[in-house]
């Protein structure tokens, strides 16, 4: 029997009619008869044991990242859960006051109390309000509606706060809408 190049046999595979349909399996473009038939053998076996295991590894790695985003979407869903679980008391007092029949004061010291409820809700959170009036105007926490002028205050001081802003820890949810003094005195000093 006489051995062939690698190549004759990939050139005698394309023409069989089922050659395009198959899988060709790759091969080193090497002459067989200078290898021995053990060594071709050794090394067919250790190439399909490589492929066999990179298949499976790749098995494993689309199993993991399924596991890992099925993970983090649970995750997520417990964090809110538990973040939701904070304000469903909150929410169940502002329907008893929309269901109320008192008088305006009442109905304003209940929002006042529910108002009180949410930023314990918010502390227990770790969600702190950012420091508005009396304090100079930082544009890194600090969202400017208007400069008004005052000669009684200090240039450059928020006066008023329009809507609070917030925080959790150093990173800023939210800034804080204000009112800035512009003291014209201070300026040409």
């Amino acid at each position: 029997m006489s051995r062939k190049t690698v190549e004759q046999e990939i050139s005698e595979e394309k023409t069989t009619p089922d050659a395009e349909n198959a899988q060709a399996e790759p091969l080193v473009p090497v002459e067989t008869s200078n290898v021995p038939q053990e060594e071709y053998d050794r090394l067919k076996a250790e190439r399909d044991m490589l492929v066999d295991r990179l298949a499976r590894l790749q098995a494993e790695f689309d199993n993991y990242r399924k596991r890992e985003a099925r993970e983090r979407s649970d995750f997520r869903d417990f964090a809110t859960a538990n973040t939701v679980e904070q304000f469903l008391p909150v929410l169940d007092n502002f329907q008893l006051a929309l269901n109320s029949s008192g008088s305006a004061e009442q109905l304003r010291t209940g929002v006042e109390l529910i108002v009180k409820q949410m930023e314990e809700a918010l502390r227990s959170l770790n969600v702190q309000p950012v420091e508005t009036v009396g304090v100079e105007f930082d544009p890194r926490v600090h969202e400017a509606l208007e400069m008004v002028e005052r000669p009684d205050l200090p240039d450059h001081q928020v006066f008023e706060e329009v809507r609070r802003g917030y925080r959790i820890k150093e990173r800023l949810l939210r800034p804080a809408l204000v009112r800035v003094v512009s003291n014209p005195q201070q300026k040409e000093a």
